[in-house]
């Protein structure tokens, strides 16, 4: 879990990802489409992924990938992003994050 709070420690939005996995690559879109320009750690790529995946799933994270934070707050997955979005939520909590300054629909 400290190997987690490193990896997101001053980042607006970090997501956890793997290079095949397509919800990863769907909520990466997604918030790239705000303007945001997201930490995006690929553990499948990493020597020590397989412990990063392990810390995220005791953090909640099932399945461990996408793992979203944002402002150092663990958000969820795909699903709970997908309806932070629906909601419009989602670009209230990346503008509190300063991961983008402003937004308009």
């Amino acid at each position: 879990m400290e190997m987690v709070a490193r990896l997101i420690a001053d980042k607006p939005v970090v997501i956890f990802s793997k290079s095949s996995c397509c919800m990863s690559h769907t909520v990466k879109a997604l918030i790239c489409s705000f303007g945001a320009n997201p930490t995006v750690i690929e553990v499948d790529k990493l020597p020590n992924g397989q412990q990063i995946e392990r810390a995220l799933m005791q953090l909640g994270c099932r399945p461990s990938v996408p793992s979203v934070f944002i402002g150092q707050q663990f958000i969820g997955g795909a699903n709970e992003v997908f309806s932070l979005n629906i909601q419009n939520k989602l670009s209230q909590l990346l503008l509190s994050a300063r991961a983008i300054f402003i937004w308009a629909r």
